[in-house]
């Protein structure tokens, strides 16, 4: 199949869990994951209608993002190191998804030119493997953020640990929507996104109020 029928079926999914959960389509924006896929296949999700596209690594973003319609929005959704945050925040990337310290905070604070929404990444699930600060520092983080002047935290950001079995994961997204719901009231900071689900199980994940989903491998096909 190709990526423009890959893409229609991924519509047809997101239409029908938005449908079950009651929300409107326009609420779920759609992340094409596309990490290690060269930039011709980028060019034809693009020709397919797709706009925003995720990417995991600075470097590789900043070798395929110059071979791509400009139109494009480009979301970095892989973990950053702070020694990589000059080049994150200087303008490739419209939002960053996986800040997780304060130290890459204030490195994206120092470094950024203009606004920069930023998502926390939580490690919801305690899983040793997985990135992401833990619940209990959340909150301390958005207050550092509230304090810089450039990075702005919209939001809320996990990785559940993989199960062929989506129900599975959807406590973890409950509890990072609920986490969310908490540190709103606490830190009187809005948080509105909610960066959760990929290709296995983001119908949950939309359920459970997720506002970006990330999806790769069923638009474009496994890894290369």
């Amino acid at each position: 199949m190709s990526i423009l029928d890959n893409l229609q079926l991924i519509e047809t999914r997101i239409a029908a869990a938005c449908e079950q959960a009651g929300r409107k389509r326009g609420d779920v924006k759609l992340v094409a994951v596309s990490k290690t896929k060269p930039a011709d296949s980028v060019i034809e999700a693009a020709e397919a209608g797709q706009i925003l596209f995720g990417e995991n690594k600075v470097q590789e973003a900043q070798s395929k993002i110059p071979l791509c319609p400009g139109h494009l929005h480009w979301h970095l959704i892989g973990h950053l190191q702070s020694n990589k945050a000059r080049i994150a925040a200087s303008g490739i990337f419209r939002m960053i998804h996986s800040v997780d310290s304060e130290k890459l905070l204030l490195a994206l604070d120092e470094y950024a030119g203009v606004p920069l929404p930023v998502l926390i990444q939580v490690n919801v699930s305690g899983e040793g493997s997985k990135e992401g600060c833990s619940p209990d520092q959340a909150a301390a983080l958005i207050e550092v953020a509230n304090r810089c002047s450039k990075v702005e935290v919209h939001g809320l950001m996990t990785i559940p640990p993989f199960t062929p079995d989506p129900e599975k994961a959807r406590v973890h997204f409950s509890n990072l929507r609920k986490l969310r719901d908490r540190l709103q009231q606490e830190t009187g900071t809005p948080l509105p996104e909610l960066s959760m689900g990929m290709s296995n199980d983001f119908e949950v994940a939309i359920e459970e109020g997720a506002t970006y989903i990330r999806v790769g491998s069923d638009i474009f096909g496994g890894r290369s």
